[in-house]
């Protein structure tokens, strides 16, 4: 797969076949056309496009002049969601459907690595989700009729598919790709009823949600983005409030991982005005304590993490929706760490990570490589390197055997933090590992 695309300025170039000269050359016009000697220089593009640094508003003028961009829309999207390339979420409601899941189905494979929608517009969608109620499903007349039998066979292989234990699951994913298309060319050319097409789209929510996750996982933001739109749109054609809050957390976690803390802060509070089930709603104050922390809001940190630790506490007559199945003791006690991390209370933050890692199901393996990187955090901080140095050894040979990217790249971050420490047994040797994976 070629490299990925990893800023919408990129991006915006490609569009236009323009290389980083080709831009810096499109801004001197641009300034001099206002009596100015130079706009920028490829390493102001460079810094630009690797997120390092934002461009200043005279800066972005010359850009917006140099792709015709209107200036109202760098009022209204922000920097860098204006550029050429935006995308704009489709209308929820059953006549968008089927075009969501073939946007998303096209995207799959696409090389963006930042997020499909800005601010505004997943604010937009979140709010729509939260206000609007799902219409009546027309049943679908044409085609071959769809019989109960083979939705049951479907649901059945879609269980099947994603309960493979995780080092298995990563050569599944077109297996995956394969089952989201069957299932969408069912709805849009199948003959079923009412009931039968409130299962097809469960079904496909459920699908498109786990091959977002699997994109995700993969660095490919963009192609996650528009697969949990497909998933929302579905869930909201299924009449599936639990799954849509699901869809609208996902995005609010993609959007804490990449650096927009303040617009998952938002998503949440959609989330939970849609969702009962206490398991359900202690994940969502978890993710939103976790995104408070990022913000160093430490007031709403705490009161999330009480919160989340009193509704998973609740002993539910029903059973958790699948989206949240997982969630436990042990990701309440990790995640907590993580927050306490980024509040400062490095000694706290260990111990509870500790706890959370113990209770941690041996199976969840993916989840274990993560919350090892988040331990060698906590050691690094308190300056207990050898220790940090093992475990982060121990995430990228599990990160390694499972193909789990996202992994790897926690691991990668800690790199400059292990710098320092270069005459310290084992890190030279670690540092030069991770320089060849």
């Amino acid at each position: 797969m070629d490299d990925p695309i990893r800023h919408p300025l990129a991006y915006a170039r490609e569009l236009r076949h323009w290389s980083q000269g080709d831009l810096v050359a499109e801004l001197n016009k641009a300034a001099r056309r206002h009596g100015l000697r130079s706009g920028a220089d490829k390493a102001a593009v460079s810094r630009w496009e690797h997120w390092r640094k934002t461009p200043n508003t005279d800066s972005q003028l010359l850009i917006a002049e140099a792709f015709d961009v209107p200036l109202s829309e760098l009022e209204a999207y922000g920097w860098p969601y204006w550029l050429p390339g935006r995308d704009e979420p489709l209308p929820l409601g059953a006549a968008h459907t089927v075009r969501a899941l073939h946007d998303a189905q096209r995207a799959a494979m696409d090389r963006r690595s930042f997020m499909t929608f800005s601010a505004i517009s997943l604010g937009g969608l979140a709010a729509q989700w939260a206000t609007t109620e799902p219409g009546r499903l027309a049943s679908a007349l044409d085609g071959k009729h769809v019989d109960g039998e083979l939705v049951d066979w479907l649901e059945e292989t879609s269980r099947k598919l994603t309960a493979l234990p995780t080092e298995q699951r990563q050569h599944t994913v077109r297996l995956m790709d394969a089952h989201l298309a069957t299932v969408t060319e069912l709805i849009e050319e199948g003959r079923y009823g009412e009931a039968t097409g409130r299962r097809l789209h469960r079904l496909a929510a459920s699908l498109a949600t786990t091959c977002g996750w699997y994109r995700f996982d993969q660095g490919r933001h963009w192609a996650a983005g528009k697969l949990w739109e497909a998933a929302l749109q579905s869930a909201n054609a299924a009449g599936d409030r639990d799954h849509g809050a699901g869809v609208l957390s996902d995005f609010a976690y993609q959007a804490t991982w990449l650096g927009e803390a303040g617009v998952s802060v938002g998503q949440l509070g959609h989330a939970l005005s849609g969702v009962s089930h206490p398991t359900a709603r202690s994940l969502l104050l978890l993710r939103r304590a976790r995104a408070h922390a990022v913000l160093g809001d430490r007031a709403a940190c705490y009161r999330d993490l009480s919160d989340a630790e009193s509704a998973l506490a609740v002993d539910a007559a029903d059973p958790a929706p699948g989206w949240c199945a997982w969630m436990g003791p042990a990701d309440l006690a990790v995640d907590s760490g993580q927050c306490l991390l980024d509040l400062g209370r490095p000694d706290e933050a260990r111990a509870r990570i500790a706890e959370g890692m113990a209770l941690l199901p041996r199976a969840r393996d993916k989840t274990r490589g993560v919350f090892l990187t988040y331990q060698a955090r906590g050691y690094l901080e308190a300056k207990e390197v050898e220790q940090a140095v093992s475990v982060t050894g121990e995430s990228l040979d599990l990160a390694t055997r499972i193909g789990a990217p996202r992994c790897v790249a926690l691991v990668r971050e800690l790199a400059p933090a292990f710098e320092p420490y270069r005459r310290v047994d084992g890190v030279p040797e670690f540092l030069e590992r991770l320089r060849a994976c």
